[in-house]
């Protein structure tokens, strides 16, 4: 399978300019292990390294090399980064300053940067260029435990009916709403029907989708791909978007042509797609932070429900590690704790 690769191949160009970019602003030996670890990391994961890098460089120039410009640190300078630095590192990371941004990182944010750092100083004492890698000996912070956040039943439908009618949305939003329906019921329909990931939605090309037997590629994080199902409602939902693109004598012919299309006949962001999502779900459920990630949830939890079999969720979800599934299971969890909360009587007992 060779499709969609247009899209993949042009953001992955797009994003080895970024590094190429970073990269300037980095100490040199920041290219050799970018280089070294290339074959078992994608361009996204190396295009987070530098960001994160970038971070933790100007924390040694600001805190432990006295003013040292960060292009000037050395090998020499990273081998005497020592435990008790990395750990300072951790706490500056809850409130800092980088360039004219105050920012701060929660605990997950915290344990991406360390493992970041983590790897640089791997690679460079394997490679016998720092005598300790001394961040082995900083723990990861601890994670807890997310609420899971998804919608009910009658969100969902309440969710389709609000993207299919527009009632509710502001004059402003309104007044696209007739040429944006279809397209995002559409895609509200993909999401909360397969589970796929916004980058798999925006990926998607006209000839993705095959309706002789509901089934459509995308493309997995890593750049595989998977052939997934659909069912006759998301169909439905997919041939009337197609419908309408074909009558439109504005769609450009191109090829591949992508699916989803912006009102500039362009295919669409994903902070477009974040948009809309957002836009439909604070009508519908307005204390519920709602984002595409969210709609996979509820796909995955609802899959789950239907089917027990939390192998087959993981493997429609794509994720790699069945752990990761098993947070789908909290929500059939929650739901049997609420199930018995009134099964234990307090008063109306027979009497003694």
């Amino acid at each position: 399978m060779k499709r969609n690769q247009s899209y993949y191949q042009e953001r992955n160009l797009k994003n080895l300019d970024r590094i190429d970019e970073l990269l300037g602003d980095l100490p040199y030996f920041c290219e050799d292990f970018l280089r070294g670890v290339e074959t078992r990391t994608s361009v996204l994961t190396r295009l987070n390294y530098c960001y994160d890098l970038r971070i933790f460089f100007d924390f040694l120039s600001k805190r432990k090399l006295r003013g040292k410009a960060v292009r000037e640190i050395t090998l020499e300078d990273l081998g005497q980064v020592t435990d008790t630095d990395v750990e300072i590192f951790l706490s500056y990371l809850s409130n800092y300053r980088f360039g004219e941004k105050r920012l701060s990182c929660d605990e997950r944010a915290k344990a991406r940067k360390l493992s970041t750092v983590r790897s640089l100083f791997k690679y460079f004492f394997n490679k016998g260029l720092i005598d300790v890698n001394n961040t082995a000996k900083v723990p990861t912070p601890k994670l807890h435990e997310k609420e899971i956040v998804r919608l009910e039943k009658d969100e969902v439908s309440d969710l389709l009916d609000t993207a299919e009618c527009g009632a509710g949305l502001s004059h402003h939003a309104a007044g696209y709403h007739d040429k944006t329906k279809i397209r995002d019921t559409a895609i509200l329909t993909l999401f909360l029907g397969t589970g796929i990931r916004i980058s798999e939605l925006v990926g998607l090309n006209d000839e993705s989708i095959d309706f002789s037997n509901n089934s459509f590629v995308v493309t997995r994080k890593g750049g595989n791909q998977a052939l997934l199902y659909f069912s006759e409602e998301v169909g439905d939902a997919l041939a009337a978007y197609l419908a309408q693109k074909e009558n439109d004598p504005k769609v450009p012919d191109v090829s591949p042509a992508p699916l989803f299309l912006s009102l500039q006949y362009k295919r669409i962001t994903v902070r477009a797609v974040e948009n809309l999502v957002k836009k439909y779900a604070k009508i519908v459920t307005p204390l519920k932070k709602i984002t595409p990630h969210k709609l996979r949830s509820t796909y995955g939890t609802a899959l789950y429900r239907e089917t027990g079999d939390i192998y087959v969720v993981a493997d429609v979800l794509g994720h790699k590690d069945v752990n990761t599934t098993r947070k789908h299971y909290a929500a059939i969890t929650e739901e049997r704790r609420k199930s018995v909360a009134n099964r234990v009587k307090l008063h109306g007992g027979e009497d003694e």
